[in-house]
């Protein structure tokens, strides 16, 4: 009995979440940029709605630099006197929306050719390579950035324009 009620809340559960994800792509189609959006192969509309919600007005930012302020993935470094530490992100900002980017990065790298190459300079090259880690937090940076230009300027996503707006692409290609 125990088990049949426990599959039934299951199912009542999938069900809410269809409808609540019906509910989101109806909203999406409003928001002007957020189809551009969807077009970058490996984002997906939970990490278009959550980045739309957390952050709001686009307008109301004159930089992407801030909103990578409010996600606070800006660097701080862990020193005192001698002591010299890890620079670490301050996590100080919105803790939902540095999730929601980190969790949109992740399968981005898994299947997009052109931030696996981002993602691959930052981890190999000879002078200061990144730890994974860090060239993922590196690379939500640069996913804010597009975002941000797409949903202000009405901009059309383009990888090879992102890759070749890097200045480090020319010589990584060839």
């Amino acid at each position: 009995m125990q088990l049949r009620l426990l599959l039934q809340e299951y199912k009542n559960q999938l069900e809410l979440d269809a409808q609540i994800m019906a509910e989101i792509e109806e909203l999406l189609v409003d928001i002007p940029g957020s189809q551009e959006l969807l077009k970058i192969k490996g984002i997906g509309i939970k990490a278009v709605a959550g980045f739309i919600a957390e952050v709001g007005d686009i307008g109301r930012f004159s930089s992407p630099k801030q909103i990578q302020k409010l996600a606070c993935l800006s660097l701080k470094e862990n020193s005192s006197g001698k002591h010299k530490g890890e620079t670490t992100i301050s996590r100080r900002g919105r803790a939902r929306l540095r999730g929601i980017l980190f969790n949109a990065v992740i399968p981005l790298l898994a299947s997009n050719e052109g931030f696996q190459a981002i993602h691959s300079h930052y981890t190999k090259r000879d002078e200061h390579p990144l730890k994974r880690k860090q060239s993922v937090i590196a690379i939500c940076c640069k996913l804010i950035r597009i975002f941000y230009v797409i949903l202000k300027r009405g901009a059309a996503y383009d990888e090879c324009k992102m890759l070749q707006d890097i200045k480090w692409y020319d010589s990584f290609a060839a």
